[in-house]
């Protein structure tokens, strides 16, 4: 019995640490869209975030055929699938930059393949590594902090890539194209290459193995209030994240709008960098109280101290500015200064760093069987990521800058009304066991 519990222990052990390991990758292949977007941008004003709207737009379509994937060939198989589409989205990506010197509208086309590619891939893996996470900390605050253990590492990762892009490119010019990033795009591959090499030789554990039922279910994610309300909120959140650094990189990198005229690129990587920096902080610092605190008392505190701090951005604008450190690899470390209200965005970061579990953990606590699919239908709802951030830089370009972030304030209302009532369940009549 003993020996049958060590060797359980063992496996969980090797399953969080692999899921850890695949939440990193999700935040780099994701996070080198809206950086890299600044290149298409100086060629195309309106062309900046199509790269992360092909992104997230697979989510869309992938999100539930994932889940059911999830559901028929187990969570090993169901990785190894998106590290092979992954692979072969970073190649397109990389093929881009041999297209036309990796400039004009031939080459942003073969990158946008690529970025729509890469999107299947991290969707796949979303599906993989929350639900496996939840449900091996059996739900609850353990499976919320296990989420926001592996968050960390998400968002350790997210801070390298727009720095390493930032560092790369410097300032966007006539002669810049995306084959200044190739170099990026070949580690990428060769970690996917890795990966699949490492994940395919481990014995994971398998939550729901076995456990497949041909019957048909009376009920389904969508009869569950607070499940339901959980998608609007993860579509909400996942374009809020993405949007509050994405529409900050391009606000720092406009000279006109910023007042930065030189390295604008480099200096706005390194301070969208911070904010994932500070998101990997709270993530930390999440999975050491998570186990004391509840999901729904973080919900409600980072929504309320996120809409201060998004307020206080908008109606500061460039009324001050802040020094910050930068580097480029044509002139090495320097200083800029900034607008503050960058540094209110960037503080953000703390906020949405705990988001994803919370809502993720609210949404699917008392789903049961259900689970699995329901973290398809969420994974499909991560469109948000790519439409939210989208809309905003439309708006951004017709209003404002700053203006555009009254989207993110809506988004901060909405969240702070889920944690408060909307995430109660009230369908617990709803028979969930196998």
């Amino acid at each position: 019995m003993k020996q049958q519990s060590a060797t359980s222990s063992q496996s969980n052990i090797i399953a969080i640490i692999t899921m850890c390991f695949l939440f990193a990758m999700i935040a780099f292949v994701t996070n080198l869209a809206a950086p890299v977007g600044t290149i298409w941008a100086y060629q195309y004003d309106w062309a900046g975030m199509l790269g992360n709207l092909a992104n997230f737009l697979a989510y869309l379509f992938m999100g539930i055929p994932a889940g059911m994937m999830l559901s028929r060939i187990g969570y090993k198989k169901t990785a190894l699938v998106a590290l092979a589409i992954g692979f072969v989205g970073m190649a397109f990506q990389y093929v881009s930059s041999m297209v036309g010197g990796g400039q004009g509208m031939a080459a942003m086309v073969v990158y946008l393949i690529g970025a729509f590619i890469s999107g299947f891939c991290v969707c796949i893996l979303n599906t993989v590594v929350n639900p496996m996470l939840n449900l091996i900390g059996h739900g609850g605050k353990r499976g919320n902090q296990l989420i926001q253990i592996g968050s960390s590492c998400n968002s350790l990762a997210g801070t390298v890539a727009p720095l390493l892009v930032g560092m790369l490119v410097g300032q966007v010019t006539e002669s810049t194209s995306i084959a200044d990033v190739s170099p990026l795009l070949l580690i990428a591959m060769g970690i996917f290459v890795a990966a699949f090499l490492i994940i395919g030789s481990l014995k994971l554990y398998e939550p729901e193995a076995n456990k497949a039922s041909s019957s048909r279910d009376a009920h389904s994610p969508w009869s569950f209030r607070h499940t339901v309300l959980g998608v609007i909120g993860i579509f909400c959140y996942v374009g809020m994240e993405v949007g509050i650094p994405g529409v900050l990189i391009f606000y720092l990198s406009d000279p006109v709008a910023s007042g930065i005229t030189q390295n604008g690129v480099a200096i706005a990587g390194g301070v969208v960098a911070i904010y994932w920096l500070l998101m990997l902080a709270g993530r930390f610092a999440s999975s050491f109280i998570s186990g004391a605190v509840s999901s729904r008392v973080q919900l409600i505190t980072v929504s309320a101290v996120g809409l201060a701090l998004v307020l206080a951005a908008i109606f500061t604008g460039d009324s001050v500015s802040i020094v910050v450190p930068a580097w480029s690899i044509e002139e090495g470390f320097s200083t800029a200064n900034v607008p503050i209200a960058a540094l209110f965005l960037v503080l953000c970061g703390l906020c949405t760093s705990v988001m994803w579990g919370a809502i993720f953990n609210l949404a699917v606590e008392g789903l049961g069987k259900y689970t699995a699919k329901a973290s398809g239908i969420f994974m499909m709802m991560v469109v948000g990521g790519g439409v939210i951030p989208f809309l905003m830089n439309l708006l951004a370009k017709d209003w404002s800058y700053m203006g555009s972030y009254w989207i993110v304030v809506a988004i901060l209302i909405y969240l702070l009304f889920y944690a408060v009532a909307g995430s109660k369940n009230v369908n617990k009549d709803i028979p969930v066991d196998e």
